[in-house]
């Protein structure tokens, strides 16, 4: 590339303001653009790269900010030519007409009025030779780095980069350059690569050393959590998965994995682990609120590292159905859960729980307690299974009576999410299948429970403009009667989680003489088209439907109701505020009109 002080360049220029590309200092506001090369692409790639207006962008407009950004100019110009396959330009940076070069640095104005950049850009090269050798076997380059392909400076670095990483894909993790041949010839307009690499010997993993001075977790609990495979051949997803390890117990504010510098005797390299803590306690809130199931609200506390070995404790409260107008009265919860991860593997995840609860649904009044223990098994980066048993009391009075309920129960789930974003998914999809069987105790009846999730998210157009999202639910009940199930088993639709615009609850089986409870099997449809109107903003159309029955699976014989309506979107730091106005459009006339969820995160 050459760099001509002094010489004002030839044709083929680009230009912002009257005379090149001008930026005058002091009024970014008022900056014209009139560009002269034919390449408008270029021409924006170099503005866009500009160090100048980098600065008044920011706002540094003082004559020595613009002075020193004027002289980096140089630089980052001719690194962006060679970005885009142009290794012949010219480059002149005026500062108020005199190159920047040119000014003595113990003579730079008190006042700076114009930089004006000046580029002839030269032909385009293309590859030559294009060769980094010797490649592992399977290694592909990027499909541009061969001989006739436009000779961006980018693809070499990306072609050694490919080449590197599929040596240490099999282990050899000190591959390196040794000779690196790179050679612009001006005359055929090309450019020659020839880049040399020593794989060097293949790699065992060794220790896990620890840096202990910016944490409290005791070292062996590090290295059981991560899990780095000691003894198998090196491999770059092993590091990152055994950092991923670390990262997921939310007991690291940082974690860095750092290869040793000199591998040892029999090939083995050690590994350290720089991990510095979160803080070690933290306390949340969180509100929702329905025009008829009122408000609830919620809090917890959560201590992380419990006992020094990354566990996690967590309270949680919560106080539902405030102030509601669809029966019932207001629910109560107290919960505590302790997790251990690594219990058995790095990817096993320990826990135990308790809870107590007391729900005053519209269908049953029923005072709770739960306790038991489990673990989640996590297969793959999307992939986690959970088994537990558990001890449950329900005392619960309802249309059918007063009962008491003792169970014993080992709930499973399986559980697949490709969502892109928890809280608000544009694309992918997330399944989620539970069973839990129950034995029942003191003449309570066994059964199981089952229940299956499914959504899927659709983006079209750019930055995710218009999302198509679906879902479909069903459960069941098997085994146990439907008057001799605990309530809490048993299915009911309306309300947020199922159907909008339907009352909360408020389907379900008809007993008689004015009694109901709630349905042995439950499907759910909804449908949700979401259109982002701004970068913050966005509206939502959607419909619901959800049917009930008293049979143990769907056989028509139960009802249906349905409900749609339109939302808006306020996205957030923490995930889009909801606000959703939804009225019933099937299943009879409730009389309650139009219902209001307010919430955080999409509504599925």
């Amino acid at each position: 590339m050459k760099i001509r002080i002094g010489v004002r360049a030839r044709a083929a220029l680009f230009t912002l303001a009257s005379a090149g590309f001008a930026l005058p200092v002091a009024a970014v506001e008022n900056v014209v653009v009139q560009l002269a090369t034919p390449d408008e692409e270029l021409r924006e790639i170099l503005k866009n790269n500009s160090v100048v207006k980098a600065a008044q962008a920011e706002d540094r407009t003082a004559a020595s900010d613009i002075y020193a950004a004027a002289l980096a100019e140089y630089g980052r110009m001719t690194e962006t030519l060679y970005s885009e396959g142009y290794y012949s330009g010219v480059v002149d940076v005026l500062v108020d007409g005199q190159q920047a070069a040119d000014i003595p640095l113990l003579r730079v104005p008190d006042q700076i009025t114009t930089v004006t950049l000046v580029i002839d850009q030269g032909p385009k090269f293309r590859f030559g030779r294009a060769e980094v050798q010797p490649l592992a076997q399977g290694t592909e380059l990027p499909e541009d780095f061969k001989t006739g392909r436009r000779a961006r400076a980018g693809l070499v670095r990306d072609a050694v980069d490919a080449a590197v990483l599929g040596w240490r894909d099999l282990g050899f993790a000190k591959t390196q350059t040794t000779d690196t041949q790179v050679t612009a010839r001006h005359a055929r307009r090309a450019l020659d690569v020839d880049i040399r690499l020593n794989p060097g010997p293949r790699v065992r993993f060794g220790k896990l050393l620890v840096d202990s001075s910016t944490t409290n977790v005791r070292t062996s609990s590090i290295r059981r959590i991560a899990g780095l495979p000691r003894g198998e051949y090196f491999s770059p997803d092993a590091v990152q998965e055994a950092a991923n390890r670390l990262r997921r117990t939310g007991t690291f504010a940082s974690v860095t994995l750092t290869e040793g510098e000199v591998v040892g005797p029999d090939n083995v390299m050690d590994m350290t682990a720089n991990v510095v803590d979160e803080k070690p306690r933290r306390i949340g809130f969180g509100a929702e609120i329905s025009s008829l199931e009122g408000l609830k609200l919620s809090t917890f506390w959560l201590h992380r590292n419990f006992v020094g070995g990354a566990e996690r404790f967590r309270v949680d409260a919560e106080v539902a159905n405030i102030g509601t107008t669809a029966g019932g009265g207001m629910d109560y919860s107290l919960g505590a859960r302790l997790e251990v991860p690594a219990i058995y593997g790095a990817e096993t995840l320990g826990f135990a729980f308790a809870r107590i609860s007391r729900e005053d649904e519209p269908t049953y009044l029923s005072d709770t307690f739960e306790t038991g223990i489990g673990a989640t098994r996590r297969f793959s980066e999307n992939l986690e299974f959970e088994a537990a048993i558990s001890y449950l009391y329900s005392d619960t009075e309802d249309d059918l009576g007063e009962r008491e309920f003792s169970l014993l129960q080992f709930p499973l789930a399986l559980t697949y999410d490709k969502r892109d974003n928890e809280l608000n998914p544009t694309t992918g999809y997330y399944a989620k299948a539970q069973l839990t069987p129950y034995a029942g105790l003191s003449g309570s009846q066994s059964g199981a429970r089952s229940y299956i999730d499914l959504r899927g998210y659709l983006n079209v157009g750019e930055d995710a403009a218009n999302v198509f999202a679906g879902r479909f639910q069903m459960g069941s009940i098997y085994g146990s009667d439907l008057d001799e199930t605990n309530p809490e088993f048993l299915f009911s639709s309306g309300g947020g989680g199922t159907v909008r615009g339907q009352p909360y609850k408020s389907l379900d089986v008809d007993l008689g003489n004015g009694n109901s409870t709630g349905g042995r099997s439950f499907v759910g449809m909804s449908a949700e088209y979401r259109r982002a109107i701004t970068e913050s903003l966005g509206i939502v159309a959607f419909a619901d439907t959800g049917y009930i029955g008293a049979e143990s699976t769907y056989d028509g014989s139960g009802e249906w109701h349905s409900g749609a309506g339109l939302g808006l979107r306020y996205n957030t730091g923490i995930g889009p505020i909801r606000f959703d106005v939804a009225g019933p459009v099937g299943g009879g006339d409730t009389g309650d009109g139009v219902q209001i969820y307010i919430g955080i995160g999409q509504a599925f």
